[in-house]
């Protein structure tokens, strides 16, 4: 039975203020339905990180789940490039 939940990739902006919690925003383009122009689009997720494991600058995968609070319906799935570490 195939899994039918949506996936996103998107970059983790926000860790420190919640337990559990980051925020992970989402960037997809799509052309302009009239002027056909492509115009970038970024939107916010709140994602369920239930070992305070990902850092900032983080790029991850997300899923629907069930709603875990007032505004988390995603978990993260799989984390896919850390950041890259500064000296």
């Amino acid at each position: 039975m195939p899994n039918n939940r949506k996936r996103l990739v998107g970059r983790v902006i926000r860790s420190k203020t919640m337990d559990k919690t980051i925020v992970v925003e989402v960037e997809r383009t799509h052309p302009h339905p009239l002027y056909k122009k492509v115009i970038r689009t970024r939107k916010k997720y709140m994602v369920h990180d239930e070992t305070n494991s990902v850092p900032v600058g983080a790029v991850v995968r997300i899923v629907e789940s069930r709603p875990i609070s007032k505004t988390k319906r995603w978990a993260v799935e799989t984390v896919l490039q850390m950041p890259e570490q500064e000296a």
